[in-house]
């Protein structure tokens, strides 16, 4: 067993084509972090949610009444994540094959040339399966990861794809997940279960996908990260376990819903320890210009108090930090009152 303690750095959303891609090319590689890259750099592990292809392909998957966007950027925008010093990208998600297998297939040759982990997507089923092998500290760290859309990517035994998973806890359509969690666990201390899905755009998750979380930490993970619907969600701890049911956008070019805000989110920091999940921080930052950065003034205390209220309710009280929102798994501090 593992001793001491080591900080895993958690993003929703990074997608690096369109408008953020044509602004990398004139603002360079490290335009889209902002004036957070030092605190990128702090963690001991950086996980992000890669929402497009990197592919030189420009065939796109399907037509535009089927899927009205397709995310691509060039391979050498890898050198974004690369000064980010992103450890692991997760490629279980909707825009991963959206320049079909080819551009799927060229992002993780562009991600192993990069040194970059990936787990949700591969050359087969067995591929995607595989979970990412991490290190932090002296801890092992597995990344599983998987998504609940589009079925029709699902990756066979010999063909390209992502790992996909149906949102149920019925013992048959479960088992997948459970075995993937069984496998991750073996050689490793720290488990982080990755699941792109759900509907955009909602701020709280189904009764559904709330049971599902919940089983997925009881089948082994000690964290689950969840990202798609483009806003912060509740979080959630159970039996020591983490559950952020949605970690946001990060870093994109989206229109920006003026009630919903999603271009407010955060930077989740968990913190692992010999007892398991240790701590959590919230660093509120706000996407705008194709960046994203800090978030300051009634913004930032827009963000911190949403994501306080919504974990509220799932019976998560939060602290006040100097960085944001702070979160002591078992000890019981002075809670940050969200306004209601």
């Amino acid at each position: 067993m593992s001793t001491g303690s080591a900080t895993i750095a958690l993003a929703g959303d990074v997608m690096l084509g369109r408008v953020v891609a044509d602004t990398i090319a004139l603002q360079g590689f490290a335009h889209p972090w902002g004036n957070l890259l030092p605190r990128l750099w702090e963690p001991d592990l950086f996980l992000i949610n890669l929402e497009c292809a990197l592919t030189t392909e420009t065939q796109e998957w399907g037509d535009r009444s089927v899927k009205p966007f397709h995310f691509r950027a060039d391979p050498n925008v890898v050198r974004t994540l690369r000064l980010a010093r992103v450890d692991c990208a997760t490629i279980a998600n909707n825009h991963i094959a959206d320049f079909g297998t080819a551009g799927l297939l060229e992002t993780v040759r562009t991600l192993d040339a990069a040194g970059i982990a990936h787990a949700g997507a591969g050359a087969s089923q067995t591929a995607a399966q595989a979970p990412a092998r991490l290190l932090a500290r002296q801890w092992r760290i597995a990344v599983v990861a998987f998504a609940d859309h589009p079925p029709e990517w699902a990756a066979g035994p010999e063909t390209a794809g992502l790992n996909y998973t149906p949102i149920s806890t019925y013992p048959p359509q479960f088992a997948t997940v459970e075995r993937a969690l069984a496998a991750a666990r073996e050689g490793a201390d720290f488990v982080v279960f990755s699941a792109h899905w759900g509907p955009n755009m909602r701020s709280r998750p189904t009764a559904l996908f709330r049971a599902f979380a919940r089983r997925v930490v009881d089948a082994g993970a000690d964290v689950f990260w969840g990202h798609s619907a483009h806003v912060p969600q509740g979080v959630e701890v159970r039996n020591g376990k983490l559950i952020l049911y949605d970690t946001g956008d990060f870093v994109d070019d989206y229109a920006v819903d003026r009630a919903l805000r999603n271009d407010l989110s955060g930077l989740f920091q968990v913190r692992v320890g010999t007892s398991g999940v240790e701590q959590l921080e919230v660093i509120p930052v706000r996407i705008g210009g194709c960046q994203v950065n800090l978030a300051q003034g009634s913004e930032r205390s827009w963000c911190l108090n949403r994501i306080a209220r919504l974990s509220e309710d799932m019976g998560t009280m939060f602290t006040q930090t100097e960085k944001g929102l702070g979160l002591s798994i078992g000890a019981v501090p002075e809670p940050y009152r969200a306004a209601r």
